[in-house]
C-alpha cells in the first residue's frame, strides 16, 4: 500500500506535466486562427495553476479497490472531479475565443479541434472513473486504458502535432502543402477515435487490460480498435511525409504566414542567429487583435 501511494503520488501529477504544455499550445492557436483576443486570459492562466495544484491531491483515485476507507475514497473522488472544473474553464474559454472570430481553417486548427474533442470526451470519462462505485467495475479494464489515452496521448499528441505544423514555417522557413496537412489531421483524428472508442465498450463489458486472450464476443471490438490503429498510423506517416517533403521542396515562408500577433512572428522565418536583426515593435500585445492588424517583422 505504501508503495502504491508513493508511486501514484508522483505518477499522477506527471500526467499534468505533459498535458499542461498542450493546453498552452491550444491557448496560443485559438487566438491566432480566430484572429481574436482570448475570451479571458486570466481564466486560462489561473485554471492552469488550479490544475497543477489539485493534481497533487488526486493520486488516490487509482487506488479505490486497494482497501482505502470510504472517507478517503470519497475525498479523492471529489478532488479528482475538481480538476474537471478547471479543465472546463479552459474549454469554455477556448470555445468562447473561437465564437464570433474570423476563423481560418488550417492544419494546426484542425488538430486543435481534435484536441478539444478528445480532451472533452476523455475528461467526461475521467469524471466517471472518479466515481468510486463506477470505478470498482472499470478498474484495470480497457475503459481506463481508453480514458488515459484520450487525455494523455490524444490530447498531448494532437496538440504537439498542431504546434509542429504551426511553428514549422518559423523554424524552417518553408511551407508545407496545406491539403496534405489537413488530410493527416483528419486521419489522425478519425484513427484515434476509432482505436479507443471500442476500448471504452470493451472495458464496460468487463475486458481486463494486459490480457492477450479474451472471449469470442469481444472479437469484433478488438478488430475495430486494431483497424483504427492502422488509420492512426497512416495519419502520422502522412504528417511525417508532409513535413519531410516541405523541408526539402516546400515554398519559402514569409515572416508571418498566419497573421499572428505573437512576438516570435515579428522576425524572419527562420529567425536569424540572435532572433531579431533590429528592434521589433511591441506596441501591439501578443494576443491583441483589436486593431485588426499586426506589426511587420523588424527589418
Amino acid at each position: 500500500m505504501l508503495f502504491q501511494h508513493l508511486f501514484w503520488f508522483y505518477s499522477h501529477p506527471a500526467v499534468y506535466i505533459m498535458i499542461l504544455p498542450a493546453m498552452g499550445v491550444v491557448s496560443e492557436l485559438v487566438c491566432t486562427f480566430a484572429r481574436k483576443n482570448p475570451a479571458s486570459y486570466k481564466a486560462i492562466a489561473y485554471s492552469s495553476l488550479g490544475i497543477a495544484f489539485v493534481g497533487f491531491l488526486t493520486w488516490g483515485h487509482h487506488m479505490f479497490v486497494a482497501g482505502m476507507s470510504s472517507f478517503d475514497a470519497g475525498a479523492f473522488g471529489a478532488l479528482s472531479m475538481l480538476v474537471a472544473i478547471f479543465s472546463a474553464i479552459k474549454v469554455f474559454t477556448w470555445v468562447g475565443t473561437l465564437r464570433g472570430g474570423a476563423i481560418a481553417v488550417t492544419t494546426p486548427l484542425l488538430f486543435v479541434f481534435a484536441f478539444l474533442f478528445l480532451f472533452v470526451f476523455g475528461g467526461m470519462t475521467g469524471v466517471a472513473v472518479a466515481t468510486t462505485s463506477l470505478d470498482v467495475h472499470w478498474h484495470d479494464t480497457y475503459f481506463v486504458v481508453a480514458h488515459f489515452h484520450c487525455i494523455m496521448v490524444g490530447g498531448t499528441l494532437t496538440a504537439f502535432l498542431g504546434a509542429l505544423f504551426y511553428w514549422f514555417p518559423k523554424m524552417t522557413g518553408r511551407r508545407y502543402v496545406e491539403r496534405w496537412g489537413m488530410a493527416s489531421a483528419g486521419l489522425v483524428s478519425l484513427g484515434f477515435f476509432a482505436t479507443f472508442f471500442p476500448q471504452f465498450l470493451l472495458g464496460n463489458g468487463g475486458m481486463p487490460r494486459r490480457y492477450y486472450d479474451y472471449p469470442a464476443h469481444f472479437q469484433a471490438l478488438h478488430v475495430a480498435s486494431t483497424t483504427g490503429a492502422f488509420v492512426l498510423a497512416a495519419g502520422l506517416l502522412l504528417a511525417l511525409a508532409t513535413l519531410g517533403f516541405a523541408l526539402v521542396r516546400g515554398e519559402r515562408a514569409s515572416a508571418n504566414p498566419w497573421g499572428s500577433a505573437s512576438f516570435e512572428w515579428r522576425t524572419a522565418s527562420p529567425p536569424p542567429k540572435h532572433n531579431f536583426e533590429g528592434q521589433p515593435s511591441f506596441d501591439v500585445g501578443a494576443y491583441d487583435y483589436t486593431r485588426g492588424e499586426v506589426p511587420d517583422a523588424a527589418e
